[in-house]
């Protein structure tokens, strides 16, 4: 019963993945370009973007899940969790890792994470909406992991 549960929790993490890169590549570079496009260009309101509200589209489904699930420890819970543990991990790899926007760590030099540094940048090349690629946070195409030396 427990390793289900536990299934649940990562099915709902890694299927995070295919669901932020689905709403980064259609929705924000789509109808809600204006509120992502602040995070291509260098906004100058402070230390938050308008970007930032997007973590609302993916916290609130977690939320809503855990406590739904909570009493009885069921499924719903866990997939709260999974998709709850997918947007910490995007906070520290994309916000933390990537953008340095909180300062604690310098730039860590392990091949994956030169990789995922250097798809980012491919995806921040591009100023507007259109002709985007790497939409991806944690899958990332074969030949910046290659370049990397993985």
């Amino acid at each position: 019963m427990i390793y289900t549960k536990i299934l649940v929790l990562l099915a709902a993490f890694f299927s995070m993945e295919g669901v932020a890169w689905f709403t980064h590549k259609y929705i924000m570079h789509g109808l809600l370009w204006f509120l992502h496009k602040d995070h291509h260009r260098k906004a100058t309101y402070g230390f938050f973007e308008r970007n930032d509200f997007f973590f609302l589209f993916f916290a609130i489904p977690g939320i809503i899940c855990i406590f739904s699930g909570f009493s009885t420890m069921n499924y719903l819970f866990f997939a709260g969790l999974g998709i709850t543990l997918y947007g910490l991990t995007y906070f520290i790899v994309h916000d933390v890792l990537i953008h340095q926007r909180i300062h604690f760590l310098k730039r860590l030099s392990f091949p994956y994470f030169n990789a995922l540094r250097k798809a980012h940048k491919v995806h921040h090349k591009h100023l507007n909406k259109e002709d985007g690629e790497c939409f991806g946070l944690l899958f990332i195409p074969r030949k910046y992991l290659t370049e990397a030396g993985l």
